[in-house]
C-alpha cells in the first residue's frame, strides 16, 4: 500500500464530503497528472472506485430517506448500460486492430471535465433557486408528456453511458444536472439520490469492462479505499462548517483548466 494513494484518496474523499463533487472529476486527473498513471488505468481503477464509494451513498438515501426514484433510474440504465457495454466492445476492438485509445481517452477526459465545471457552477444556481421541495415525498412529474419524456430519459442515459465509461466523469455533477432538467419538479434530496442509483450500475459495468481490458491496477485501488471512506466521513460532518458557495466555484475554475490542458493536449 501506497501511503502517497492512501493520502490522495483521502483528500478527495474529503473534497468530495464537503462538495459533493463527483470523485472521478477529482481523482481521474490527480491519477494522471501527479502519480503519471496512463489515462486508460486512471479511468479503469477510478470506474471502480467509484461504484464502490457510492453504494453506501445509495444506502442512506433509499434506506433511510426513501429519496430514490427507481423508475427514472430504470430509464436512465436502459439508455446507459446497453451504449456502456457498445463503448467498451468499441475500445477493445480498436485495440485488436493497433489503434492508439490513449488520444481518444484522454479527449473525452478533457470534455467530461471541461462539462463537469459547467455544470457545478449551473447546478449551484438550479439547487439554490428550487423552491418546489417543500415536501420530499413530490411528485417526479417530468418536463415532458408521454413517450417523449421516456425516449429524453433514455438518450440521456446513454449519453451519459458513452461519456462516463470513456473518461469515469459525468455520472455525478452532469448525472444531477440532467435528472433536474428532464424532472423539474423533483425534490433535491430524490434527485440527488436516483442520480447515486444509476451511477453505481454505470460505473460498475464500465469498470467491469475496463477490468476485461487490463485498465485496472487493484492495488492502487485498494489504497484509493482506504483512504477516501474515511475522508469522505469526515468531510461530511464538516460541510456544514466550510462554505460550500466559495469551495464550488474554485473546484469549477479548476477543473475547467485540468479540462483544457487534456483537449488541448
Amino acid at each position: 500500500m501506497d501511503i502517497g494513494y492512501i493520502l490522495s484518496g483521502f483528500a478527495v474523499g474529503f473534497l468530495v464530503g464537503i462538495t459533493g463533487v463527483g470523485g472521478g472529476s477529482l481523482m481521474t486527473p490527480l491519477l494522471v497528472f501527479l502519480f503519471g498513471f496512463k489515462p486508460v488505468v486512471a479511468v479503469g481503477t477510478d470506474l471502480l472506485f467509484a461504484a464502490l464509494t457510492k453504494t453506501g451513498g445509495v444506502w442512506v438515501h433509499h434506506g433511510t430517506h426513501k429519496s430514490v426514484d427507481w423508475k427514472v433510474v430504470g430509464l436512465l440504465s436502459v439508455g446507459s448500460l446497453p451504449v456502456s457495454v457498445v463503448t467498451i466492445y468499441v475500445i477493445k476492438h480498436l485495440m485488436a486492430i493497433g489503434k492508439e485509445i490513449s488520444g481518444l481517452i484522454t479527449y473525452a477526459l478533457g470534455i467530461a471535465l471541461i462539462l463537469t465545471a459547467c455544470a457545478l457552477l449551473v447546478r449551484s444556481i438550479l439547487m439554490r433557486n428550487k423552491v418546489r421541495e417543500v415536501e420530499q415525498g413530490i411528485s417526479s412529474t417530468g418536463r415532458f408528456t408521454g413517450s417523449t419524456q421516456v425516449t429524453a430519459t433514455i438518450l440521456t442515459g446513454a449519453v451519459l453511458g458513452a461519456l462516463v465509461t470513456l473518461s469515469s466523469v459525468g455520472a455525478g455533477a452532469l448525472g444531477t444536472i440532467a435528472i433536474l432538467l428532464l424532472y423539474p419538479k423533483m425534490s433535491t434530496l430524490k434527485v440527488v439520490g436516483t442520480d447515486l442509483a444509476h451511477a453505481i450500475p454505470l460505473t460498475a459495468i464500465a469498470g467491469i469492462g475496463h477490468w476485461t481490458l487490463g485498465h485496472v491496477d487493484f492495488a492502487l485501488l485498494g489504497s484509493l479505499l482506504i483512504g477516501s471512506l474515511p475522508g469522505i466521513w469526515i468531510g461530511s460532518h464538516l460541510s456544514a462548517k466550510i462554505p460550500e458557495k466559495v469551495l464550488r466555484p474554485i473546484l469549477a475554475v479548476i477543473l475547467l483548466l485540468i479540462g483544457l490542458k487534456f483537449v488541448l493536449a
